[in-house]
Protein backbone atom coordinates (compact mmCIF):
# COMPACT_ATOMS: atom_id res chain seq x y z
CA UNK A 1 0.00 0.00 0.00
CA UNK A 2 2.85 2.12 0.91
CA UNK A 3 3.45 2.34 -3.03
CA UNK A 4 0.46 3.29 -3.77
CA UNK A 5 0.23 6.27 -2.16
CA UNK A 6 3.75 7.30 -1.89
CA UNK A 7 4.17 7.20 1.63
CA UNK A 8 3.00 5.43 4.62
CA UNK A 9 -0.76 5.11 5.26
CA UNK A 10 -0.42 7.20 8.60
CA UNK A 11 1.52 10.02 6.89
CA UNK A 12 -0.75 10.12 3.91
CA UNK A 13 -3.91 10.69 6.11
CA UNK A 14 -2.83 12.74 8.35
CA UNK A 15 -0.28 15.44 6.65
CA UNK A 16 -1.85 14.87 2.68
CA UNK A 17 -5.82 14.34 3.64
CA UNK A 18 -5.94 16.37 6.86
CA UNK A 19 -3.72 19.11 7.32
CA UNK A 20 -3.26 19.56 3.13
CA UNK A 21 -6.75 18.95 2.35
CA UNK A 22 -8.03 21.47 5.12
CA UNK A 23 -5.42 23.84 3.09
CA UNK A 24 -7.10 22.83 0.27
CA UNK A 25 -10.47 23.57 1.44
CA UNK A 26 -9.49 26.99 2.86
CA UNK A 27 -7.89 27.62 -0.71
CA UNK A 28 -10.77 26.38 -2.88
CA UNK A 29 -13.18 28.92 -0.76
CA UNK A 30 -11.07 31.53 -1.27
CA UNK A 31 -10.43 31.50 -4.48
CA UNK A 32 -14.24 31.16 -5.10
CA UNK A 33 -14.75 33.85 -3.57
CA UNK A 34 -12.64 36.15 -5.79
CA UNK A 35 -13.90 34.56 -9.04
CA UNK A 36 -10.74 32.95 -9.46
CA UNK A 37 -10.92 30.61 -12.71
CA UNK A 38 -10.46 26.57 -11.84
CA UNK A 39 -6.63 26.92 -13.64
CA UNK A 40 -5.58 28.98 -10.72
CA UNK A 41 -6.49 25.99 -8.42
CA UNK A 42 -5.03 23.81 -10.14
CA UNK A 43 -1.53 26.17 -9.62
CA UNK A 44 -2.33 26.30 -6.25
CA UNK A 45 -2.80 22.57 -5.65
CA UNK A 46 0.57 21.92 -7.39
CA UNK A 47 2.04 24.28 -4.68
CA UNK A 48 0.43 22.76 -1.92
CA UNK A 49 1.68 19.19 -3.24
CA UNK A 50 5.35 20.33 -3.14
CA UNK A 51 4.94 21.75 0.44
CA UNK A 52 3.27 18.39 1.20
CA UNK A 53 6.09 16.56 -0.10
CA UNK A 54 8.25 18.83 1.80
CA UNK A 55 6.61 18.01 5.08
CA UNK A 56 6.64 14.49 4.53
CA UNK A 57 10.09 14.31 3.86
CA UNK A 58 10.99 16.83 6.41
CA UNK A 59 8.97 15.58 9.38
CA UNK A 60 8.38 11.71 8.66
CA UNK A 61 11.60 11.36 6.86
CA UNK A 62 9.68 10.12 3.64
CA UNK A 63 11.64 9.91 0.28
CA UNK A 64 11.25 13.57 -0.89
CA UNK A 65 12.12 13.51 -4.73
CA UNK A 66 9.69 10.69 -5.12
CA UNK A 67 7.26 11.44 -8.79
CA UNK A 68 5.26 8.73 -8.01
CA UNK A 69 4.27 10.33 -4.23
CA UNK A 70 3.84 13.59 -5.49
CA UNK A 71 1.60 13.00 -8.34
CA UNK A 72 -0.64 10.75 -5.93
CA UNK A 73 -0.61 13.57 -2.98
CA UNK A 74 -1.29 16.07 -5.13
CA UNK A 75 -4.18 14.79 -7.03
CA UNK A 76 -5.88 13.78 -3.58
CA UNK A 77 -4.83 17.49 -2.59
CA UNK A 78 -6.35 18.98 -5.69
CA UNK A 79 -9.96 16.84 -5.92
CA UNK A 80 -10.10 18.37 -2.45
CA UNK A 81 -9.01 21.78 -3.36
CA UNK A 82 -11.92 21.29 -6.71
CA UNK A 83 -14.74 20.03 -4.70
CA UNK A 84 -14.02 23.57 -2.39
CA UNK A 85 -13.91 25.66 -5.37
CA UNK A 86 -17.18 23.90 -6.57
CA UNK A 87 -19.22 23.91 -3.77
CA UNK A 88 -18.07 27.72 -2.91
CA UNK A 89 -18.94 29.21 -6.42
CA UNK A 90 -22.17 27.68 -6.37
CA UNK A 91 -23.01 28.92 -2.71
CA UNK A 92 -21.89 32.50 -4.01
CA UNK A 93 -23.75 32.42 -7.43
CA UNK A 94 -27.26 31.76 -5.30
CA UNK A 95 -26.64 34.06 -2.13
CA UNK A 96 -25.14 36.72 -4.85
CA UNK A 97 -27.53 36.79 -7.13
CA UNK A 98 -30.86 35.04 -5.82
CA UNK A 99 -33.28 36.72 -8.07
CA UNK A 100 -31.69 34.70 -11.12
CA UNK A 101 -30.08 31.64 -10.06
CA UNK A 102 -31.49 28.82 -7.13
CA UNK A 103 -29.58 26.12 -5.76
CA UNK A 104 -29.67 22.49 -7.89
CA UNK A 105 -27.57 20.08 -5.22
CA UNK A 106 -24.16 21.52 -3.73
CA UNK A 107 -22.35 22.04 -6.83
CA UNK A 108 -24.39 23.78 -9.61
CA UNK A 109 -27.14 26.49 -9.34
CA UNK A 110 -29.83 26.68 -12.28
CA UNK A 111 -31.61 29.60 -13.63
CA UNK A 112 -34.91 30.45 -11.92
CA UNK A 113 -38.22 30.08 -13.33
CA UNK A 114 -39.90 33.38 -13.44
CA UNK A 115 -43.14 30.70 -13.47
CA UNK A 116 -42.63 29.75 -10.29
CA UNK A 117 -41.85 32.79 -8.91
Amino acid sequence: METILGSSVPVFVFLTVLVFGGCGVLTGQTLAEGWKPVSSVLAYSLLLGVGDRFLAWGLFGEQLLSLWGFAVHTAVIALITLTAHRIATARRMVNQYPWLYERAGPFAWRARDPARG
